[in-house]
C-alpha cells in the first residue's frame, strides 16, 4: 500500500469534504503537512540530486483541486480522459510521464469528483447517440490512493447509471479489494499492466510482482467486470518470444472470461526521455540505441525512436497469434 512521506495540499482543497477528510486523516497517520498555492507548483522537497528529489517526490502527495473543464482526448483506447490522479508512486524506467510530468513526478488527488463527473456528463451527452469511451489512467495509476480518495469507486458507481457510456482504466497495483463488491454493470472496464517477469523485475521498480498482479485479476474476474491486459512496453530484447510466451502461459487461466480484451503497446522513446531516464536511472538496460530504431512524428506533433517497420511486423503476428490461439473469445484492441 502507498504510505505518504509528505501530503501538500492546496486551501482551496480544503473547500470539499474529501479535501478536509484527508487532511485529518493524514494528521491523525502523523504525516507530515504541508501547503502550496497550487497543486502545479510544488516546492520545499528537499533532495541533494536530481536522482533523490525524484525519489522523494514519488512519496509525495499532492492535493488538488482539478480547474479545467475539458477533457484530453485519448487515442486509442478512448475517447476522452477523465482526470483522477496524476502520477504514481511507481518508478519504471520507461514511463512517459517522467518527460511529461518534468520536475513534478509527485503524485496528485483531484477532490472535487463530482464537478469532474458533471463534465463527463456533458460529453456523454453532447456524443449522444454513440456510445463515449472514458480512460482513468492516461497520466496516472489510481489504484495506489484509492483507499484514501475513494475517487474510482466513486467514479465505477456513476458509470453504472450510465448507459450511452463507459469506464476503463489500467493498474499495476493491488489494492481491489474496495472495488469488487461494487454495482457496475459491466459499463467498467477493469485493466491490468503487465509484461515478460523479466521486464517487470528489471525495469518496473516499486511495483508488485506479476504473481501478484495476476491474483488480483482474478479478483477482479470473480467480481463479474469486463477484464483487460495491457502489455506495455513491448521490449523486443534477445529471447523475447520465449518470455512473451510464458507470459501468455501464465495468463491462459483468464481465457473462460466472457468479456477479455488485449492491448500491445511497443517500446518507443524520444531523445529528451532518453536523457532523462539516463539521469534517473544510469545503469538501465532499457534498449535506446537510436541507430537501431526508426524516427517518426507522434499524435502530438513530437519525434520518438519506434521499431522499425520489420520488427514491428514480426511482433505484430507474434502477438496477434497469441491471442487468437490461446484466447479465441478475446478482442486484440490494438497493436502500436
Amino acid at each position: 500500500m502507498f504510505v505518504p512521506k509528505r501530503v501538500i495540499f492546496e486551501p482551496a482543497a480544503l473547500d470539499y469534504p474529501l479535501g478536509r477528510h484527508l487532511l485529518v486523516l493524514f494528521r491523525e497517520k502523523q504525516v507530515e503537512i504541508g501547503y502550496t498555492s497550487s497543486h502545479n507548483r510544488v516546492t520545499g522537497i528537499q533532495a541533494r540530486t536530481r536522482q533523490q528529489g525524484f525519489r522523494e517526490a514519488k512519496r509525495t502527495l499532492v492535493v488538488g483541486v482539478r480547474r479545467g473543464r475539458t477533457f484530453q482526448t485519448c487515442r486509442p483506447s478512448a475517447h476522452f480522459q477523465i482526470p483522477i490522479a496524476t502520477s504514481c508512486p511507481g518508478m519504471c524506467e520507461y514511463c512517459y510521464l517522467m518527460t511529461n510530468l518534468g520536475q513534478k513526478p509527485y503524485l496528485r488527488v483531484y477532490v472535487n469528483i463530482d464537478e469532474i463527473l458533471d463534465t463527463a456528463a456533458k460529453y456523454i451527452k453532447e456524443r449522444l447517440p454513440e456510445q463515449t469511451v472514458f480512460e482513468g489512467s492516461a497520466t496516472s495509476d489510481p489504484v495506489p490512493v484509492e483507499p484514501y480518495t475513494g475517487s474510482l469507486a466513486r467514479i465505477i458507481s456513476f458509470f453504472a447509471g450510465q448507459e450511452a457510456a463507459r469506464f476503463r482504466f489500467v493498474t499495476k497495483f493491488t489494492e481491489v479489494d474496495s472495488l469488487l463488491g461494487l454495482e457496475h454493470r459491466g459499463h467498467t472496464r477493469f485493466r491490468f499492466s503487465v509484461n515478460a517477469e523479466e521486464v517487470i523485475v528489471e525495469h518496473e521498480h516499486g511495483t508488485p510482482g506479476l504473481d501478484d498482479r495476476l491474483e488480483a485479476a482474478g479478483k477482479v474476474a470473480q467480481a463479474g467486470y469486463p477484464l483487460g491486459f495491457l502489455v506495455a512496453p513491448v521490449l523486443a530484447g534477445n529471447g523475447w518470444r520465449q518470455e512473451y510466451q510464458r507470459l501468455f502461459e501464465k495468463l491462459g487461466r483468464f481465457c473462460p472470461h466472457p468479456d477479455l480484451t488485449f492491448e500491445f503497446v511497443t517500446h518507443r522513446f524520444t531523445r529528451r526521455a532518453k536523457d532523462t531516464i539516463l539521469e534517473l536511472f544510469p545503469e538501465t538496460s532499457l534498449p535506446m540505441d537510436e541507430e537501431s530504431r526508426t524516427f517518426k512524428f507522434g499524435q502530438f506533433g513530437y519525434g520518438k525512436y519506434v521499431y522499425p517497420k520489420e520488427t514491428l511486423n514480426e511482433l505484430e503476428s507474434f502477438f496477434r497469434e497469441q491471442v487468437a490461439s490461446r484466447f479465441p473469445g478475446a478482442k486484440f484492441e490494438y497493436f502500436v
